[in-house]
């Protein structure tokens, strides 16, 4: 008998008898697995890495103390799941449990009531939470708390442990907890010197300006700890990484960020490509510290866990440094809006400045061929198509106005121009970046190869129904200048790291200028005063266009 649960009497066949223990794992009365934990199962235990963690609200306790422990899942969910609380290295059950979900029931193991918790089905589980009370009274030490968690029959791990949870009278509040604000002091203080700073704006001290995105990491000699700290403004998480390359996959990450009560929480994880990365054991860290203030998160801690990016391993090994950010649902990230790379590998254990990456060469041509289609030949095909059609008047080649084909020209120009933009962009990135700027380059695309199609299927120029080509394609141009102003805006903004933003102040001045030079236009001037306003909008245009691509050459 297993917790009022008769066995099935002899004789009966082997899958009778694996589907009475299969019936006992469902239902999660499993005190036979009291002590070490282990699953009856026909197979052993997984060796690999748990898909799966434990996470504590606290990392240090008092007598009496409650602690919010929570188990979960990366990508895949978990079935059934053992929690208990042990001292750090011991292998009896600590303390009590308190459970709320229908999902959790309690157990009492070792004749201690309450001291751990299992599943109550074996439905799919993505989190699990507990609440842990500690004794009143007793030798009280460290504690970890340890679970086991089954994927399916044959697919399980045992031992999964949360952080050490350090015992002290004068125990600390909630490491999550809004309340820490005042422990995590970013400060670009001993950068260069004494720590490794990667910061974006570069220099930019995180003590003075809030909008700092801020990495430090700091070594000591014989030692393999490594303390981390990181803050930025963000509504749901920042993360910093530690890669062999400069894309995202294969990547060891940290990733500070709000859960789903909106705390700040410390997870570890690992990245295994354009997706939400694997959420991994916190493991060997310490002296974590978090806050948020102002939507400014910040996190700092101490790990000895040996960055892994599956390719390489060990603390000594260089890596090219991450800061992302981004928004998040319930305590599970979104995909990032804002990524900082450092732009050559680093030795955290060797202080210095890092510097961020630069844009790489076909991101910069697609800018450069996006400006000079919309600042240019675009531009200057509107302006013919729309005012200066007398200009060269009766003047026909080919059998054809002379204005309809320098116009016809500058405009092919632009909308090829804008698909090698466009697959250059595509090929670089290699899928859907997120964010505005590859929606708006989409839509500009895709209305740019509107307008030649339409075209070729235009009525004549005495047909009565002509007013409607005319009309349709002169806002179609409209609308496809205003979007690729737009995009041109958010673009830059991925160029624009200095603290002023030059960039886009050039870009708005270029904006005011068309405005100006289009309200001067649309005045009736004699034919010559409108030569001399064309080439006044071309060296003007040339002018801006220039700076910009200087900016975007020296980004």
């Amino acid at each position: 008998m297993v917790d009022g649960a008769c066995w099935p009497t002899w004789p009966f066949s082997q899958s009778e008898f694996y589907q009475g223990v299969n019936a006992l794992n469902y239902s999660g009365k499993v005190i036979g697995a009291c002590d070490n934990m282990t699953p009856q199962h026909k197979k052993g235990a997984q060796q690999s890495l748990a898909p799966f963690s434990v996470t504590t609200d606290r990392f240090s306790f008092k007598e009496g103390d409650e602690i919010i422990v929570r188990l979960l899942a990366g990508s895949t969910p978990f079935t059934g799941f053992m929690l208990q609380a042990r001292e750090v290295g011991g292998s009896s059950p600590l303390g009590s449990f308190t459970v709320t979900s229908g999902e959790a029931q309690l157990l009492t193991c070792n004749g201690l009531p309450n001291s751990a918790v299992s599943h109550t089905s074996n439905s799919p589980k993505s989190s699990i939470q507990g609440i842990w009370r500690a004794p009143t009274s007793g030798n009280l030490n460290s504690i970890q708390f340890s679970a086991s968690f089954v994927k399916d029959y044959s697919t399980f791990w045992v031992g999964v442990r949360s952080s050490p949870v350090t015992y002290n009278i004068a125990a600390a509040p909630p490491a999550n907890s809004t309340s820490v604000t005042s422990t995590v002091s970013n400060s670009s203080t001993g950068c260069g010197s004494t720590t490794v700073c990667f910061s974006q704006p570069l220099n930019c001290d995180p003590g003075v300006n809030p909008d700092c995105y801020f990495l430090s990491a700091m070594t000591s000699p014989g030692d393999t700890a490594i303390k981390l700290e990181m803050t930025g403004p963000s509504d749901g998480y920042i993360a910093i990484g530690f890669s062999d390359d400069q894309r995202m996959g294969n990547d060891d990450i940290y990733i500070c960020g709000r859960d789903s009560g909106g705390l700040i929480q410390l997870q570890h994880a690992f990245s295994t490509g354009r997706k939400i990365p694997e959420i991994l054991p916190l493991g060997n860290v310490s002296d974590v510290k978090s806050s948020v203030n102002n939507s400014i998160i910040s996190c700092s801690f101490t790990t000895r866990n040996p960055i892994s990016t599956q390719r390489s391993g060990g603390s000594s090994s260089l890596y090219y440094l991450m800061i992302v950010h981004g928004p998040s649902n319930n305590g599970i990230i979104s995909i990032h809006t804002g990524t900082f790379i450092s732009d050559t590998k680093v030795d955290i254990s060797s202080p210095q400045v890092v510097t961020s990456e630069k844009e790489p060469p076909i991101i910069k041509a697609h800018g450069s061929l996006m400006l000079i289609a919309w600042m240019t030949t675009g531009s200057l095909g509107m302006i013919i198509a729309r005012y200066l059609k007398g200009v060269a008047k009766g003047k026909h080649y080919f059998g054809k106005d002379v204005w309809f084909l320098v116009h016809v020209f500058l405009m092919t120009l632009t909308v090829a121009a804008t698909i090698i933009a466009f697959i250059l962009a595509f090929s670089e990135v290699g899928g859907w970046s997120g964010g505005a700027h590859p929606v708006l380059g989409c839509i500009v695309m895709i209305l740019a190869l509107f307008q030649p199609i339409g075209a070729m299927f235009r009525c004549g120029p005495q047909h009565h129904w002509r007013f409607i080509f005319n009309w349709s394609h002169a806002l179609n141009a409209v609308a496809i200048k205003g979007l690729a102003v737009a995009a041109i805006f958010t673009g830059l903004s991925y160029f624009s790291t200095s603290e002023d933003s030059w960039l886009l102040k050039v870009m708005g001045g270029f904006v005011g200028w068309e405005a100006t030079m289009y309200i001067l236009l649309e005045f009736h001037m004699r034919w010559k005063m409108e030569l001399v306003l064309l080439v006044l909008f071309f060296l003007g245009n040339i002018a801006f266009l220039v700076a910009l691509l200087v900016g975007i050459g020296s980004s």
